[in-house]
């Protein structure tokens, strides 16, 4: 059985700090084809379109479209922050591999 993705409460404070809700927006993450490893994420604030499965917390919302679905089933979306920078990071465990930038991986 597929769960879908679970979001941090990191994640959803940092959206909250960067405002999203009050501009009407939210964190979408998508699946796409490329990468160096054949799918790369996209992560990027969208407004929430109707067909997305979205996730809320902390008055903060996430979404994510049907097509990208089934790629992110059971993966965790967090924030971290580093020393060499900060950025939401998917923890999927569909990934067989992964390139070194975390942005894309392979099924």
């Amino acid at each position: 059985m597929n769960l879908p993705p679970k979001v941090t409460s990191r994640a959803f404070e940092r959206l909250a700090e960067i405002g999203a809700a009050d501009d009407g927006k939210a964190l979408r993450v998508a699946v796409e084809g490329g990468g160096c490893s054949g799918f790369q994420y996209e992560i990027a604030l969208d407004e929430p379109k109707d067909d997305d499965l979205i996730l809320e917390g902390s008055g903060q919302k996430v979404v994510v479209d049907a097509i990208s679905l089934p790629f992110l089933a059971n993966a965790v979306i967090d924030f971290s922050e580093e020393l060499i920078g900060a950025r939401f990071v998917i923890e999927n465990p569909n990934a067989t591999s992964a390139c070194g930038c975390g942005t894309s991986f392979s099924m």
